[in-house]
């Protein structure tokens, strides 16, 4: 075992709490900044970014043993921050390189590709993040460590995995120039077979992403 892998599973719990806390912090902040971007091409590098460094505080958790938290019950958050405004700006900014497709469960065979919106993902993140940084800052630290560690295997870690990928895939589409109309697009509103969405994200991506990334422009 390495010893990046022996820290993380053997570091102060009170250290490492502060650093995942500070991590999902960040990127929440980040995320709700982005989310007031003008063009795409603004948004998607950071966007890339912030949820590359998520997955690492979502791997240090991974690897960490389990972590149990102090209440047998859940203590009352209250209402829940609403995410819709963030999902909405996303869905009009990326709008319509939104839309991905998704394998939900690789080890799960024959199972289709579904359709997903980076906007959504976006929102969930945030939501099950800040449920977690709710806890955190009213001083329940196993409580949040535990949802944020719960959450990583049963939700935001796929979701953010997803997103990942979908980020990853624009840009290097752009820069291996490869046409988005080459995939088969989905939209959660569009027959599979339904080959626009493809089209015209694969043309957005080379007018309005390309070129102002400096990047070269698909032909």
């Amino acid at each position: 075992m390495s010893d990046a892998t022996l820290n993380s599973v053997t570091q102060d719990p009170d250290d490492f709490a502060v650093q995942i806390a500070d991590q999902i912090k960040t990127f929440i902040v980040a995320v709700s900044e982005v989310s007031k971007a003008e063009e795409p091409e603004e948004a998607v590098p950071v966007l890339l970014l912030q949820v590359s460094q998520l997955l690492l505080a979502g791997g240090r958790l991974g690897a960490y043993e389990d972590i149990l938290p102090d209440e047998r019950y859940e203590p009352d958050l209250g209402a829940e921050p609403d995410a819709d405004g963030l999902r909405e700006r996303f869905a009009e900014l990326l709008e319509p390189i939104d839309v991905y497709s998704e394998v939900f469960d690789p080890y799960e065979p024959r199972k289709p590709p579904v359709p997903h919106r980076i906007s959504d993902d976006l929102a969930d993140l945030v939501t099950d993040l800040g449920h977690g940084l709710a806890h955190y800052e009213a001083d329940r630290t196993a409580e949040a460590m535990w949802w944020w560690q719960f959450s990583y295997f049963s939700n935001w870690g796929s979701t953010a995995s997803a997103a990942l990928r979908a980020l990853q895939s624009l840009i290097a589409h752009i820069r291996l120039n490869q046409p988005l109309q080459e995939l088969d697009g989905l939209d959660t509103d569009q027959d599979p077979g339904d080959g626009d969405l493809a089209e015209e994200a694969g043309r957005v991506m080379a007018e309005e992403i390309a070129g102002p990334l400096g990047l070269r422009p698909v032909l």
